[in-house]
């Protein structure tokens, strides 16, 4: 089964200033919930195509390789993970930064993923998977809001 998750948030920035931000080197890390086991092993090309970014989640010994590729980078609007392996079944998260009038911005975070292990993963990872989106999406929008508002409140 497919699930689509897609979160929003209006940041009072310019597009071009939230995209710019996604872009730096030190924006991954700073995406990354306080106390989640993740750990960046690799990133390469930033998010442009074909950018490579592998990261070891979960806590030992369940910890798992996740290796993601970038695709569909449009400048200043939309860059894409997919997953090439890891966790999940299939996993593609689509980043859009859309202007909003004047100064400001939608973020917009869509993932399309399926779970592993078939009808047991349903079963059991469904509400769990959505629960830690909803935590990491809360802490990731929250940051790139403060990191980006406060930069054009200066």
């Amino acid at each position: 089964m497919k699930y689509i998750y897609e979160r929003r948030i209006r940041i009072p920035a310019p597009a071009a200033q939230v995209f710019a931000w996604h872009e730096r080197e030190d924006a991954f890390s700073k995406l990354i919930p306080p106390g989640e086991p993740v750990k960046l092993l690799e990133r390469s090309g930033g998010i442009r195509d074909g950018a490579k970014t592998v990261l070891l989640t979960g806590r030992w010994p369940f910890q798992l390789k996740w290796i993601a590729i970038h695709d569909t980078y449009v400048p200043g609007r939309q860059f894409r993970d997919v997953q090439q392996s890891g966790p999940f079944k299939t996993w593609a998260h689509t980043h859009q930064v859309m202007p909003d009038g004047l100064g400001a911005c939608v973020l917009i975070d869509h993932i399309e993923y399926e779970l592993p292990l078939g009808a047991l993963g349903e079963k059991f990872g469904a509400k769990l998977v959505r629960r830690k989106l909803d935590a990491m999406f809360d802490w990731r929008h929250q940051v790139t809001y403060r990191e980006n508002a406060e930069v054009t409140s200066l």
